[in-house]
């Protein structure tokens, strides 16, 4: 056995997500446009009210996508102090929770993020706190993600690009014309296309017709998995969980999900309590 690979439900090789920030009233065109063409999207919110909880559990949360926190005042982490910081992710977590009625662990980060530190600010604090408080995923910004890899730090989650980059339309096709199975084995990793923005912004641009064009060339492929952010940490997560023998053939799953990777160009699934027993090449 020389390699062995995280596959997507089904098998797949490649995930889309979407995240946008803000939760202002222009998210509920966002999410129709992005209802039509399948894509799933975590919508980043503060403690600011801009659309009614009817709004956004009908338009948004009964579509499949997530809420993930934005900091209560939206403010960057890396520019409070850490009893500040922890009080406005805190509050906007319970005031989320609250509202929607349910567990929210995700997370982006609002302003500068971690990019900017105050003197005596470090991101392994920040890092620490926010599993503290039981968030388990933050994504971050500063630079592009367009190699599309999976995140090695979840508290620093890099996503591909912002909507408005002009490098989108490249980084698109280089995405969609990936052939994992013609790569040499060692990079037969799986991929992930990750945007990133603000709804505000077409409609101040006045481009709608530009998430259009994104979502029509991105969507209705059959090797992509659509999905929330979270739904990609905890599926990510479930095939971390699996537990493996001392030759590691066999393989034991103790989580709640169906999982699939593939290892010596053979593709397995292994579901919730089940083990299984791999070929021996």
């Amino acid at each position: 056995m020389r390699y062995r690979f995280l596959r997507f439900p089904e098998g797949k090789v490649k995930a889309i997500t979407f995240s946008y920030d803000d939760g202002v009233r222009d998210d509920l065109v966002l999410a129709d446009i992005i209802n039509k063409y399948g894509i799933k999207c975590t919508f980043n919110h503060t403690n600011t009210e801009h659309m009614t909880k009817d709004e956004v559990i009908e338009n948004i949360i009964s579509k499949g996508h997530e809420i993930a926190v934005h900091g209560a005042e939206h403010r960057a982490e890396g520019l409070q102090r850490p009893v500040e910081a922890i009080e406005d992710v805190l509050s906007c977590r319970k005031k989320l929770e609250s509202e929607f009625d349910m567990i929210i662990r995700g997370m982006a980060y609002p302003d500068s993020g971690i990019r900017n530190l105050l003197p005596g600010v470090t991101y392994e604090n920040i890092k620490s706190y926010l599993k503290n408080l039981d968030i388990v995923y933050a994504r971050t910004l500063g630079g592009d993600n367009n190699l599309f890899r999976l995140p090695e730090d979840w508290y620093a989650w890099t996503p591909t690009a912002h909507h408005a980059n002009p490098e989108l339309g490249n980084y698109i096709d280089d995405f969609l014309n990936i052939d994992v199975s013609k790569l040499y084995i060692a990079g037969r990793f799986p991929r992930l296309f990750y945007l990133w923005g603000h709804s505000y912004e077409f409609e101040r641009n006045n481009n709608w017709e530009l998430l259009e064009d994104i979502c029509s060339k991105l969507s209705g492929k059959d090797d992509i998995w659509y999905a929330t952010n979270m739904e990609i940490y905890e599926y990510v997560n479930a095939y971390n969980s699996l537990i493996y023998s001392a030759d590691g053939l066999r393989i034991y799953n103790p989580t709640l999900y169906t999982v699939w990777f593939e290892t010596d160009g053979t593709l397995y699934s292994v579901k919730s309590g089940e083990t299984i027993c791999l070929k021996n090449n």
